[in-house]
């Protein structure tokens, strides 16, 4: 029981006249994945011919249950008995006949076909992720200062492209998915196998902008070769996979970046345009200032060409190079004010040669007692109990009579010498 192959030279010899019936199926096209054929009776009988053309199977179907298969090119015949045996001996096809018509009802009690299934590769599906996917670009790293490690710059994408499958297993086909329809197309599985097809892509992409891969997101359509490759290694069309279908190759055709990633890459590209100029020209600034100190003929042109140069650059390169100094004024003035009584800079003095007294600022701050001259740190002199009142801003210091140092008091704060006015 079961399909014998015929000899390419018995079609136009004496065996093609006792063919009685004669299937074969020309529907298959890209667009029809499985055609139902049978005879006019329902039945195959022993001299039909069955013809498989290329990238066909025929599976040869009786009352539901599978007699034979075949992938293979060419002519067949089928050889099997549609009757149960005891009907035999000599009035056997009478009693055969009879039994059929009384049993049911003039019907032939088994249905005979053949399923031809398109095992051809299936082109131009098409795919699009309906909503932004998540993508880790590795061509725009972060920098992490507190580590001293770079993490990718996450950003949502919208791809569209078209792959191809073909059926793997047409007998696990028929029974997941097709059945027993008389014809079943690829209109009927490409809306299924389109969100099994994004929901692998969706892992896809994950692997491509992951550490090991690092693939930029604008790349990703000439990442074919990768994709594929992923897709057979980490199996990530198993749903696919188990109703007998496989896919033959997935090409990204395009990849559009959200409105939002679209302004987090332009603010990543302006930031480091911008610290690129801004080290480039600092460098400049810093060899044209070199430049205008050596040449002593011409130095005040020099520095106004980097006045001129700074002004061009809305004040960056300047900024960049004077930081240090402002930094360091930043730090005096800290130090000032976290120190009241630390000594002052730029202290005006003026001599009088006559009097040898000078006017001055307070070159210490310190708070000397009028009375005894010592000093003295809370309202009220600790030595002689005079009240400490606030000098004026400049003060006359004169040089004691006794051991010579400056004074301002009345009295020399070293040895108490009052000091005469």
């Amino acid at each position: 029981m079961g399909l014998i192959k015929s000899a390419v030279s018995a079609i136009g010899g004496t065996l093609h006249e006792q063919w009685e019936d004669f299937v074969q199926c020309d529907e298959l096209n890209n667009d029809t994945l499985m055609v139902k054929k049978t005879t006019k009776s329902g039945q195959i009988s022993a001299k039909s011919r069955i013809q498989v053309n290329p990238g066909q199977c025929a599976i040869i179907m009786d009352s539901g249950k599978i007699l034979d298969a075949t992938a293979e090119e060419g002519i067949y015949t089928f050889d099997a008995s549609t009757s149960p045996s005891l009907f035999a001996g000599q009035f056997g096809p009478m009693f055969k006949e009879m039994w059929q018509r009384f049993i049911y009802n003039g019907v032939p009690p088994k249905e005979q076909a053949i399923y031809y299934i398109n095992i051809k590769e299936i082109l131009d599906n098409k795919f699009g992720t309906p909503n932004p996917i998540p993508f880790q670009d590795w061509s725009h790293p972060i920098p992490n200062q507190m580590t001293g490690t770079i993490s990718p710059l996450r950003v949502e994408i919208k791809c569209h492209g078209k792959y191809t499958f073909k059926i793997s297993d047409p007998m696990t086909f028929m029974r997941e998915v097709a059945g027993t329809a008389s014809i079943y197309t690829r209109e009927q599985i490409t809306e299924q196998m389109r969100s099994e097809v994004i929901a692998a892509f969706q892992n896809v992409a994950n692997e491509l902008g992951n550490s090991q891969h690092k693939i930029p997101v604008l790349e990703m359509p000439s990442a074919t070769d990768e994709i594929q490759k992923m897709l057979e290694e980490k199996e990530f069309d198993a749903p696919i996979k188990r109703r007998g279908v496989s896919l033959v190759s997935f090409a990204v055709e395009s990849v559009v970046l959200d409105d939002e990633s679209t302004k987090k890459i332009d603010n990543y590209e302006l930031s480091s345009n911008n610290f690129m100029q801004q080290g480039t020209l600092t460098g400049a600034y810093a060899n044209a200032v070199q430049d205008a100190a050596k040449n002593a003929g011409g130095a005040m042109n020099g520095f106004m060409g980097v006045g001129m140069m700074n002004m061009a650059s809305g004040g960056i390169i300047g900024g960049a190079s004077q930081a240090p100094f402002n930094n360091q004024q930043q730090n005096n003035s800290f130090k000032q004010m976290s120190d009241p009584f630390a000594p002052q800079q730029n202290n005006q003095v003026q001599n009088d040669s006559q009097n040898n007294v000078s006017t001055v600022e307070n070159p210490e701050k310190k708070r000397i007692c009028s009375n005894c001259g010592n000093e003295v740190r809370g309202k009220f002199c600790t030595n002689c109990g005079t009240k400490y009142e606030e000098p004026n801003v400049t003060e006359q210091v004169k040089k004691c009579p006794n051991c010579g140092i400056e004074v301002t008091g009345k009295f020399c704060h070293e040895c108490g010498t009052k000091i005469e006015d």
